[in-house]
């Protein structure tokens, strides 16, 4: 698959932001066969480069999370750097950013200037509490988010403080809002005459639009979701179980027949049978003897033979994975979820395939995270700058 036939092909994406939410929106346009240019500070750039885990000083997580991006280094506070930054912009589509609102109006770069220069322009505008309201001007990361919306408040076990998820969750889901919102727009131009629009998305309300039932629940009726564990509340049997050799098995078996055959399985015909616990409001109110049956069976048997049992019936279990049970994964390897890419040493590693799969046109990985300006000479000359232009622009620091 070449990047001229993905199906973001042609279009041209300038992209502001930095760490996640914008990076992520960026990076999945970038997959799919946008041009995406990340413009960088030259000091230093994203600080995700040397986020979490490094090699040989740069995150293994930006090679992953800038992947087929280019880097151009800009210093938006010069005014030779703000006149790059508006020449990239009126001819691209789409322009990505998350700072926190107000920042990009003061460097000269908010919508109502770049949308002069680019009416057509679609800006992607991702921040903690979106571009208005009384908490617009306040920052807000993605665990603010995530506390806001609603997500933190249900997550952990009843006993203890609200935990959050082993990522940055609410930065990614409003990413993918965005690339909704971003496509939807795009579609709009192209059917209703040429305009862009903004597409404001609120780390809080990307977290709070995936809260289910949550909201209309405590309206009709007063009840407040709270913490519970690993269950799904109001949906049963679906929760986490021990085995004897102390790994942990997640099963699913709410669907009416599926709960049957596995009563069936684990030797509980009475409750298979049981007219009472023939549908899911039934078996909700019991919920407390069905997840008793389901652990002393689980723990009876060690996580392989709990795995091989259930696949035979037909009933949804799952180990719970880690990284080292991923890339070995018959299933991960079958659908290209694990691909290997190299180093700039050479030395290769294992990085996530590429969501969504489709079928005619698919994305891919083209290159990794780009050094830090690595872009920005050939892109400058693109835009008619000379060799002695771009030295001067950089010996005053304004790339």
């Amino acid at each position: 698959m070449t990047t001229s036939s993905k199906p973001l092909a042609g279009l041209k994406v300038i992209e502001l932001g930095s760490l996640i939410a914008g990076p992520f929106a960026a990076r999945i346009m970038a997959e799919f066969g946008a041009e995406v240019i990340k413009i960088e500070s030259p000091d230093g750039g994203d600080p995700l480069r040397k986020w979490r885990k490094l090699y040989q000083g740069t995150s293994l997580w930006w090679y992953v999370q800038s992947r087929n991006k280019k880097s151009v280094t800009v210093n938006l506070k010069h005014p030779a750097g703000r006149e790059i930054a508006h020449q990239l912009v009126a001819e691209a589509d789409i322009v990505v950013e998350n700072f926190r609102p107000g920042v990009l109006e003061k460097l000269g770069l908010g919508w109502e200037t770049l949308s002069a220069i680019n009416p057509g322009l679609v800006m992607l505008r991702l921040s903690g509490f979106g571009q208005s309201g009384p908490l617009a001007q306040q920052p807000g990361f993605g665990a603010i988010g995530e506390s806001m919306g609603g997500l933190r408040y249900v997550t952990g076990f009843p006993d203890r403080p609200p935990v959050k998820t082993g990522i940055s969750i609410g930065d990614s889901i409003a990413a993918l809002w965005g690339v909704i919102g971003t496509l939807m727009a795009l579609r709009h131009k192209e059917q209703n005459g040429g305009q862009g629009q903004v597409v404001d998305v609120a780390l809080y309300e990307a977290v709070f639009a995936i809260m289910e039932s949550l909201l209309p629940e405590f309206d009709v009726f007063g009840f407040v979701r709270e913490r519970s564990g690993n269950i799904m509340p109001g949906i049963t049997p679906s929760n986490t179980h021990s085995t004897q050799d102390g790994k942990h098995v997640t099963i699913g078996a709410n669907g009416d027949a599926i709960f049957k055959r596995l009563m069936h399985t684990i030797g509980r015909d009475d409750l298979a049978n049981d007219p009472q616990l023939a549908d899911n409001a039934g078996r909700d109110t019991r919920r407390d003897e069905i997840y008793k049956a389901i652990d002393d069976w689980v723990a009876a048997h060690d996580e392989s033979e709990v795995l091989r049992v259930l696949a035979g019936a037909e009933v949804p279990a799952s180990r719970i994975y880690s990284a080292a049970d991923m890339v070995s994964d018959p299933q991960y390897l079958a659908r290209q979820m694990i691909e290997t890419a190299s180093l700039p040493d050479g030395r290769p590693f294992k990085i996530p395939g590429i969501v969504p799969k489709l079928s005619e046109t698919p994305g891919g990985t083209e290159w990794l995270g780009p050094a830090l300006g690595e872009h920005t000479d050939e892109t400058l000359q693109r835009l008619g700058y000379s060799a002695s232009a771009i030295t001067a622009l950089r010996a005053a620091g304004s790339v």
